[in-house]
């Protein structure tokens, strides 16, 4: 839980664990046993894992021998790029190019460059609008200019910083016509908006568990089980031998009870948060008429926006400024992707949407969650125009 008295609007960057994670979790760490064990301790410990696995797949649509356990988000994404990459490219070696787009979570982004520069990937970043939307008409002229040399798309199924959710089906329908694999960062988007993979139709797809009421260090590929990997990392042959070391028992039984209550309470959780959301973009425009939202706005927000996601940029100010004066109050909030928190650069999420360098640093996200309340928004509303202000006055 988040200190007394601190108004926590961050859950973008993690949540709190669940009551239920919590207990799943304390309940196996006195547990002894290695999963990959013969012996009847490690069976109970595989039983565990096992069961979890069967857990995450029913509540995100797939196949239990499609959960490939990992770390968290990052180390998918770079089982999933890396791996898919290789293995077309082995397989055919004209297949170089990589298409995604210019507004991915740096747990994309950085692997593809490391991609481009060490492994001779050509890598496409495809424009977004305004909206920080993919045009979609741009990936299909780049499919078809020579779609024999793809090797994968990688499109994030929801903007971590503005919130826009991406044309995942029209992405999968243009990639299936030439049967080229597609992944999926959706950390932002299990339990926050439907998710399901077999009905998607992507082949590769990326969640975690600190993003949705789980443990730190303890995610998932799902990978659909025709498509080739070349694994990262090599040793005991865990995880169809795609994601090799010893499993974390506990934390993956956190991880899919985390999981499983989250896609539960998804529609009843995103009604709450697009409520909360709206009242404080709403109040917070009002207190201060020159800031304004950016991403999809409200009139379209129920379908093409994270429910709890509010972007919101300040004229005049440094989102960094702000973040820290409203710190000092007790409202904690980010300027943008936790990863990049305290690096002083524009936001390459607000740029790719045409924002110029000015206006991609004034910007805060507050990210709702299970724990928020109207009083959270209330605390926001009361402290914004002195923080503005103060801001403000700061850059004269």
């Amino acid at each position: 839980m988040t200190e007394p008295g601190i108004v926590y609007l961050d859950h973008a960057a993690t949540t709190p664990m669940l009551p239920v994670v919590v207990e799943a979790m304390t309940a196996h760490l006195p547990d002894v046993g290695n999963a990959n064990s013969l012996h009847a301790s490690g069976r109970r410990a595989r039983r565990v894992v096992e069961e979890s696995r069967e857990t995450v797949a029913r509540a995100v649509g797939c196949r239990p021998g499609e959960v490939v356990f990992t770390s968290g988000g990052t180390e998918a994404d770079n089982l999933a790029v890396k791996g898919i990459y290789w293995s077309r490219r082995d397989t055919d070696p004209r297949r170089r190019r990589v298409l995604s787009t210019a507004v991915e979570h740096h747990a994309v982004l950085d692997p593809l460059d490391w991609l481009a520069e060490h492994e001779d990937a050509d890598l496409e970043l495809l424009p977004v609008d305004e909206r920080g939307r993919l045009l979609v008409d741009a990936l299909r002229d780049s499919i078809e200019r020579d779609p024999d040399s793809v090797a994968l798309i990688s499109v994030m199924w929801a903007n971590n910083e503005v919130g826009t959710l991406q044309p995942i089906a029209e992405v999968v329908e243009l990639a299936a016509a030439y049967e080229i694999p597609v992944h999926t960062d959706a950390v932002q988007a299990v339990g926050a908006v439907p998710v399901d993979f077999a009905a998607s139709g992507v082949d590769a797809l990326t969640l975690t568990g600190h993003k949705l009421g789980g443990p730190y260090g303890v995610g998932a590929l799902v990978l659909r089980r025709e498509l080739d990997v070349t694994p990262l990392g090599h040793g005991g042959g865990q995880e169809r031998h795609i994601r090799s070391g010893t499993l974390d028992t506990p934390g993956i039984a956190a991880f899919a009870a985390a999981v499983e209550a989250a896609v539960k309470a998804q529609p009843e959780h995103a009604e709450r948060m697009q409520a909360l959301r709206d009242d404080l973009v709403r109040r917070v425009i009002e207190a201060v008429p020159e800031a304004h939202l950016h991403g999809p706005q409200l009139d379209r927000a129920a379908t093409d926006r994270l429910p709890g996601n509010a972007h919101i940029g300040f004229p005049g100010c440094e989102g960094d400024s702000l973040l820290m004066l409203l710190d000092a109050r007790g409202i904690e909030c980010s300027t943008g992707s936790a990863c990049s928190a305290g690096v002083p650069q524009p936001s390459h999420v607000l740029l790719a949407m045409g924002c110029d360098v000015e206006q991609a640093r004034h910007s805060l996200r507050f990210s709702f969650g299970h724990t928020s309340t109207v009083a959270d928004v209330d605390a926001v509303v009361a402290a914004i125009v002195p923080v503005v202000e103060r801001a403000r006055a700061a850059r004269r």
